[in-house]
């Protein structure tokens, strides 16, 4: 399935609109300017220009040359919802990757006895979960939290318990727009990445951490 790019402007609109949605700024206030939003959403004063525009045409914004951006609306269309909520998405992924790989990595390095079998319990919990969407995806975080842990970095830890409820909410996102098509292949290639810690296979760990979080990216990223 092709899936058109994701642009840089469409997370910024997305990061820009959770803000306003959170209540950041009250109906009819005048927004900061570009060269404040920009440091704080991590992109540059183009990036934040197009992500103004794009919400200003759904409504959501209104820029008024010389004079500055204001709030005009709180919801968006639910097309929109859906665009914004694909580049959360992608953006969670990319960052699981950037946490999970390495953790995969140490984890085979570095799992002691009672951390595998912790790891194991919850790929085995994971293949049972319930069939809601929020059941499957907690016991998922579960399993690739035990590998976190197995990687004996305090930092990597602290870094996917601060970035869980966000990972949460997107991975419910995901399966809600796009359901896993085969439960066992999926649990599969969870069983090779446990298998390659438990062999204290590093290298094979983190190329199975990565393909599984390249393939869910793919899904939106064409």
């Amino acid at each position: 399935m092709q899936v058109r790019r994701v642009p840089l402007a469409e997370l910024a609109a997305g990061a820009l609109l959770e803000r306003i949605q959170s209540g950041e700024w009250s109906l009819g206030a005048k927004l900061p300017g570009e060269t404040t939003l920009a440091p704080q959403l991590g992109v540059g004063r183009s990036t934040v220009r197009e992500a103004i525009r794009l919400l200003a045409g759904r409504g959501i914004l209104d820029a008024r040359q010389g004079s500055g951006v204001y709030l005009m609306a709180l919801d968006v269309a639910e097309e929109w919802e859906q665009v914004l909520r694909r580049a959360d998405i992608v953006a969670v992924i990319e960052a699981r990757t950037a946490i999970e790989v390495e953790a995969a990595m140490l984890g085979a390095e570095r799992r002691r006895p009672a951390a595998l079998r912790a790891i194991r319990r919850a790929l085995d919990a994971r293949a049972i979960a319930g069939q809601s969407l929020e059941e499957h995806v907690d016991a998922d975080m579960a399993l690739h939290r035990s590998i976190v842990v197995a990687a004996h970095n305090e930092v990597l830890t602290e870094l996917f318990d601060g970035f869980v409820p966000r990972v949460r909410r997107a991975m419910i996102d995901m399966l809600r727009i796009h359901p896993v098509g085969d439960e066992h292949a999926d649990h599969d290639v969870h069983a090779v990445l446990v298998s390659a810690i438990a062999d204290r296979m590093p290298d094979a760990a983190a190329r199975t951490s990565r393909a599984h979080l390249d393939a869910l990216k793919a899904v939106f990223v064409g």
